[in-house]
């Protein structure tokens, strides 16, 4: 689901499949950059502006003009010139692309320090999901409320996927645990998981994974702050050097 746009570290897991065509006709390249678009959208209409400009919005995106007008095109929007985008329309539009017309139904697998985070966290219903369940084995977790739901105990995961329909799963567990849970989760039917343990899980064809990896976002800033901390040092010793 491209919905985990919304999460720093968010990438498909296995590899990376940009080219190829997204089920309706939508590279998924595009639909990568659906949701930070949508996001730029809202920030909009929370501040009351009703149009846009194909380059204000791909400045908010952090796009240039002509790969947003090229994305908007695939889902037969393309502005009206010398006016924009009508905000409410194309937050609509996009938000219909991307399934956010409805309800997803989704469980949380762990009530630790992350997924009590994500469970009180109130954007995603504004954003089209509904946490349904959180799931955790520790005894002293079950039985506590969190967000709108009371934690269960894992061993119903089955059961709770059956009755609330779940589409989407949640993995939160440490990495010991998650493939069990991403199985388990496979078995009953979910073919959309949202993965926080730092590892690759193994799927089969039809299941889709997106994994969230802070670590991994983490070290690549470092590596730019290094970058540029060497070019900083090597800057001011060429410039001692030339005053020497």
């Amino acid at each position: 689901m491209s919905s985990a746009a919304e999460f720093p570290g968010s990438e498909a897991e296995p590899g990376n499949l940009a080219d190829r065509p997204y089920p309706g006709g939508i590279p998924d390249a595009t639909v990568a950059r659906l949701p930070v678009y949508l996001r730029a959208l809202y920030a909009l209409a929370e501040r009351g502006v009703t149009t846009v400009a194909s380059d204000e919005l791909a400045r908010s995106a952090g796009v240039n003009s002509a790969k947003l007008r090229k994305d908007l095109s695939h889902l037969g929007s393309y502005g009206i010139r010398g006016v924009g985008y009508d905000v409410e329309y194309l937050v609509y539009q996009v938000s219909r692309a991307l399934g956010l017309t409805q309800r997803w139904p989704v469980v949380i697998i762990g009530a630790g320090n992350l997924g009590r985070a994500l469970a009180n966290y109130g954007g995603f219903l504004n954003r089209g999901f509904r946490i349904e369940a959180v799931l955790d084995s520790d005894p002293s977790l079950v039985g506590r409320k969190l967000g709108s739901v009371i934690v269960r105990h894992v061993s119903e995961l089955e059961a709770l996927v059956a009755e609330h329909g779940i589409a989407i799963g949640v993995i939160a567990v440490p990495a010991g645990a998650a493939q069990a849970m991403c199985d388990r989760l496979v078995a009953t039917g979910v073919t959309s998981i949202l993965n926080f343990a730092p590892l690759v899980l193994n799927v089969p064809g039809g299941v889709d994974v997106r994994k969230v990896d802070l670590s991994i976002e983490l070290q690549i800033l470092a590596f730019h702050a290094q970058r540029r901390s060497t070019a900083r040092f090597v800057q001011a010793t060429d410039r001692a050097a030339a005053e020497a």
